[in-house]
């Protein structure tokens, strides 16, 4: 009877350790003492019933994977809730399109992201067949310390006026982003560039590029591009026609 009896709470102590629920063989752990030998017994028989059964590790990796995956998009849905000013109506952002609009998609790129550079035409395209909606840039400089060059010397350009000319040509550029690269662009887009360098270094362009890096890990967003419009959020670089699908979705939800 109790050798039946240890089994049991062995077996319990598996449930508990491996399907996601080790309060339940915390709590029989908690009202059963045992002796050294019984444990070393019960040990025995944990390890006897995995590796008979297999399974029970993979169908435990599975659950905790469907919790993890769970608890990051209810993350991702309150962070949109909560920080969605900062996300859509952010006056530190340059964007273009529409002013006073519900229709909103934000693109967090990186001037050195080869898949950036491949959206780019698809995004103009797609201000272009959507006057009413507004296209937000986010400066999100993450693969190289050329990068955050770059996306300073862009924020900085808005300065004079010509940060959508800055950003274009930035992204239309092929070969290394270096520093004489990206004050040649700049000149090359009419630019001053004893003024951008100077303003490179502001204050307010360094806040906006943290503010969007902080902003993108709170929305569990680690690579570029990315895009939110509405509630979603889209990893990854997506076609012109999904990037129309997605705007008319929230034409209908407005």
């Amino acid at each position: 009877m109790f050798v039946h009896l240890r089994r049991c709470t062995a077996i319990a102590l598996v449930a508990g350790s491996f399907a996601g629920f080790a309060s339940t063989g915390e709590a029989v752990a908690q009202e059963t003492s045992f002796s050294d030998a019984e444990r070393t017994e019960i040990e025995s028989i944990v390890r006897d019933h995995i590796l008979e059964n297999p399974d029970i590790i993979m169908e435990a990796i599975s659950v905790l994977r469907a919790r993890e995956e769970q608890a990051s998009a209810d993350q991702q849905r309150t962070q949109l809730v909560e920080r969605r000013d900062e996300l859509f109506e952010s006056l530190s952002s340059p964007s273009i399109g529409a002013i006073d609009t519900d229709i909103v998609l934000v693109e967090f790129f990186d001037y050195n992201c080869g898949y950036c550079k491949r959206v780019v035409d698809d995004i103009l395209a797609l201000a272009e067949a959507n006057p009413d909606m507004r296209i937000v840039f986010k400066e999100f400089p993450i693969l190289s310390q050329s990068s955050e060059m770059a996306a300073r010397a862009a924020l900085a350009a808005a300065n004079q006026d010509l940060y959508v000319p800055m950003h274009n040509a930035l992204m239309e550029h092929r070969g290394a982003l270096n520093e004489a690269a990206i004050l040649a662009i700049a000149e090359a887009v009419g630019l001053d560039v004893d003024q951008l360098r100077d303003d490179m270094d502001s204050e307010a362009v360094s806040q906006e590029i943290a503010a969007n890096a902080n902003l993108a890990i709170s929305l569990g967003i680690r690579g570029t591009p990315a895009f939110v419009i509405g509630e979603t959020i889209i990893p990854g670089a997506v076609d012109l026609q999904t990037l129309q699908q997605l705007v008319e979705q929230e034409r209908e939800r407005g």
